[in-house]
């Protein structure tokens, strides 16, 4: 039992995120813990997310609220191209727990990791994310809140990757439309923390070119073959590695001190981790790291084991989920769900995804 008066606020970066104790309209008769979300299935749903998110858009990245929308968020039917979650068979265990490799990109030095965003009503978003290795080179790791919200059973609306972003809206990696969220139904159906994250596999990427007073798409690729990919660890029983946190936070802490200013990547120390219960998040099975005094806008950020500074590549073996206060109301810690087989579940079923060979 967690000390009375040790005893630590969590809450989801950027805000706390309602729901519902089941999840209705969805069939609960397959066994499997995948659910699955299409977004932009095709390449005029592609067009139309990209068109929302033209240069001059992107350039007014910085003044969007990060991180978790589901306090905010309005209801609203979901855009076109979005639908309701359905169960996909399970991949088999042993393959689900296997470990993978970190790639690197076909050129360059890997930039794996960047910023999502996302709408919810007529309200912009963003979370952190990262490319992740896989079969179909097209997967982003992120939080379970910075895609879909559980409070209002819904997916996130134009949702995008840019991986290594610019301080001013800048993409010089490409731009990535969400095709399809894979998450755990757990988090689908009650918002349960220990679930929160998800994969996205996303489309290829597209840059905008200037052409006559207009932009146009131009084709960017494959998200791996450009910026490469973190590989995963799996079930790694915490206190028994180190791990690094990596992020876009923003937000002030309590005491309205502003260290990081949302731009530019941060990452906190690689340290040791442990174990952490939350009744009241229904967290039975958090990783908790600290010291670590990321923000908002850290949401879906990488835990990477092994980060080599050199080749920009390492292990995932979680994400940004909750940030915890200490009994003086600062920010000290951060903690991820734990990554075990179901995650490779759930990964798996992300990767195996394919998409339109071609969008623009």
């Amino acid at each position: 039992m967690i000390s009375r008066a040790r005893r630590l606020a969590a809450v989801a970066i950027g805000g706390a995120l309602l729901w519902l104790p089941a999840l209705t309209g969805i069939a609960h008769a397959a066994p499997s813990k995948v659910y699955a979300v299409p977004l932009a299935k095709t390449a005029a749903d592609v067009k139309r997310v990209a068109e929302y998110w033209k240069p001059d858009r992107l350039k007014l990245a910085d003044k969007y609220t990060p991180a978790t929308p589901g306090a905010s968020g309005r209801n609203g039917s979901a855009a076109a191209g979005t639908g309701a979650p359905t169960s996909v068979a399970s991949v088999s265990k042993t393959l689900a727990a296997q470990s993978v490799a970190a790639v690197a990109p076909r050129t360059g030095t890997a930039q794996t990791m960047g910023k999502v965003f996302f709408r919810f009503g007529d309200k912009e978003y963003w979370c952190s994310g990262s490319a992740v290795a896989a079969k179909n080179r097209s997967v982003v790791a992120t939080a379970g809140h910075c895609a879909y919200d559980a409070r209002q059973t819904r997916a996130a609306d134009y949702w995008i990757f840019v991986p290594n972003p610019g301080p001013h809206g800048e993409t010089p990696e490409g731009i990535y439309v969400g095709a399809s969220i894979s998450m755990h139904e757990d988090w689908v159906g009650k918002g349960d923390y220990d679930y929160d994250y998800a994969f996205v596999t996303v489309h290829r990427g597209f840059t905008w070119t200037a052409k006559d007073g207009d932009y146009v798409m131009t084709d960017a690729g494959r998200l791996q073959d450009n910026v490469g990919g973190l590989g995963i660890e799996l079930n790694k029983k915490p206190g028994t590695y180190t791990v690094a946190p990596f992020g876009y936070p923003a937000g002030a802490q309590p005491n309205g001190r502003t260290p990081f200013n949302g731009r530019t990547l941060a990452k906190c120390p690689a340290g040791p981790t442990h174990f952490r219960e939350a009744p009241t998040r229904d967290v039975q099975k958090g990783v908790e790291l600290r010291p670590c005094d990321f923000s908002a806008g850290a949401s879906g950020g990488p835990w990477v084991i092994g980060y080599d500074d050199t080749r920009r590549l390492g292990l995932l073996n979680g994400v940004v989920s909750l940030t915890w206060r200490n009994p003086a109301g600062y920010y000290e810690s951060v903690s991820s769900p734990y990554f075990d087989t179901v995650t490779g579940e759930v990964y798996r079923r992300a990767a195996g995804l394919t998409t339109p060979s071609k969008v623009t």
